[in-house]
């Protein structure tokens, strides 16, 4: 059942999540609560692994969380489910793109769809630092100081970088100072 569960769950996130993966992570998030698969926090955790490690967010993510609740069946089922739609619209796609593409109206649902995807990516964006502000805003709520260092430290690199240089530091570059820095102020921090 649980394997039936991952395949409709992740089918649902691959076929109507748009904009890429920072857009699918509210469907995610919404299918993930709705099964009851994981808790808010892991939840975080499981998108920044999936954030810092290869590949594309949204497959990263279903991979995790299949693992999490089914080992390597719900793994394979999850990533499946989550890559067929895109891989059949591809398909179907490429097979008259090019006709597809004479179409005003085609052309003008592409053009539609730019400013919701900019507006789901936002929203989670905005998600994100509200709910960290408030863990620092509100400390009853518990304030990871650990999360507080390694973020101070990332953002006066950041702005150091674009003062002291001109140039912006690479994403890649921010995943790998970040973990290094996790590990070593976690494990001086407990």
């Amino acid at each position: 059942m649980i394997l039936l569960d991952l395949f409709l769950g992740f089918l649902r996130v691959g076929c109507f999540s748009f904009g890429g993966a920072y857009g699918a992570i509210p469907l995610i998030r919404d299918v993930v609560m709705s099964y009851g698969w994981l808790d808010e926090e892991t939840l975080i955790y499981f998108i920044a692994v999936s954030e810092s490690t290869p590949g594309p967010i949204m497959v990263n993510l279903a991979t995790y969380v299949g693992s999490s609740q089914a080992g390597l069946a719900g793994a394979v089922v999850a990533t499946l489910a989550v890559v067929l739609p895109a891989f059949v619209i591809i398909l179907l796609v490429m097979a008259v793109f090019k006709k597809l593409l004479r179409y005003r109206g085609v052309q003008a649902a592409l053009s539609g769809v730019k400013p919701c995807v900019i507006g789901i990516i936002l929203a989670t964006g905005i998600y994100m630092i509200v709910d960290n502000v408030a863990a620092v805003a509100f400390p009853v709520l518990e304030y990871d100081r650990q999360a507080g260092l390694v973020t101070a430290f990332l953002l006066a690199v950041v702005l150091g970088a674009r003062k002291g240089f001109g140039k912006e530091i690479s994403p890649v570059w921010l995943i790998v100072i970040s973990a290094v820095l996790g590990v070593i102020v976690y494990s001086l921090f407990p």
